[in-house]
C-alpha cells in the first residue's frame, strides 16, 4: 500500500511542476505579448515629427527656378520673368496648380483672400503660384474669371515642379526668408494647413 500511495505521490508532483512549467510559460508570453502591444502604441500614438523629416525638400534650402509670368493679372507691374532668387530674404507661398484641377480651383480663394488681407497689412511676403504644364491662354482665362491677383508663373515644360517634387496637383510649399524650405501642404489647402505654414514662414 506504501508503494502505491509513493508512486500517486510521484504523479502528484510530476503533474504539479507540469502545471507550474505551463503557468511560467504563460506568464512569459503574456508579458511578452504586453510589452510588444505598449510598444505598438507608443509608435501609434506618438505624433509624427514636424521636421518633415520624411519629405526630402524640408529643411533644405528651396531649388532656384526662372519662371515666365502672366501679364494679365491685375497689381503686375510688366515684369516677365521671376526667379526665387529675387524674392531673396522674402518669405514665400509656392502653390502648384492647374485650371483643369478641381481642387486648385476651390483652394484658389482662400490663397487670393490671404493675398490680399497680408498686402493691406504690410505684410513682406509672396504669394507665387505655379501653373503646371498648361498654356498661357488657358490660365489667364482662369485666372480672369476668378479675379486672382498674386504673381503667376508658367511651369510649361513640369521642370520647376519635378525640382521641388510634386507628384500630384494642388501642392503649396512656405519658403522662410532664408530660402529654405519649411512645411509642405499635398492636396486642397484648408485654413488650418496655411495658417500653420504662414505661422511657420511670417
Amino acid at each position: 500500500m506504501s508503494d502505491l500511495a509513493e508512486q500517486v505521490s510521484v504523479q502528484e508532483q510530476s503533474v504539479h511542476r507540469q502545471n507550474r512549467r505551463k503557468l511560467l510559460l504563460w506568464c512569459a508570453i503574456s508579458l511578452l505579448n504586453v510589452g510588444l502591444l505598449v510598444l505598438f502604441l507608443t509608435q501609434l500614438l506618438t505624433p509624427a515629427s514636424k521636421s518633415g523629416s520624411s519629405d526630402p525638400l524640408v529643411g533644405h534650402p528651396a531649388p532656384d527656378f526662372s519662371l515666365a509670368l502672366l501679364s494679365t493679372q491685375s497689381g503686375q507691374s510688366g515684369q516677365s520673368r521671376l526667379s526665387l532668387s529675387d524674392l531673396k530674404g522674402k518669405p514665400i507661398v509656392l502653390n502648384f496648380w492647374a485650371s483643369w484641377c478641381a481642387p486648385c480651383q476651390e483652394e484658389m480663394p482662400l490663397l487670393e483672400k490671404n493675398w490680399e488681407q497680408l498686402q493691406a497689412q504690410g505684410k513682406d511676403i509672396v504669394f507665387l503660384g505655379v501653373d503646371f504644364q498648361e498654356s498661357s491662354s488657358d490660365a489667364e482665362g482662369f485666372l480672369q474669371q476668378h479675379t486672382i491677383t498674386y504673381p503667376i508663373g508658367l511651369d510649361t515644360d513640369g521642370s520647376v515642379a519635378f525640382k521641388y517634387d510634386v507628384t500630384g496637383l494642388p501642392q503649396t510649399i512656405f519658403i522662410n526668408r532664408d530660402g529654405t524650405v519649411v512645411y509642405r501642404v499635398p492636396g486642397e489647402l484648408t485654413s488650418q494647413a496655411l495658417s500653420s505654414g504662414l505661422q511657420m514662414i511670417l
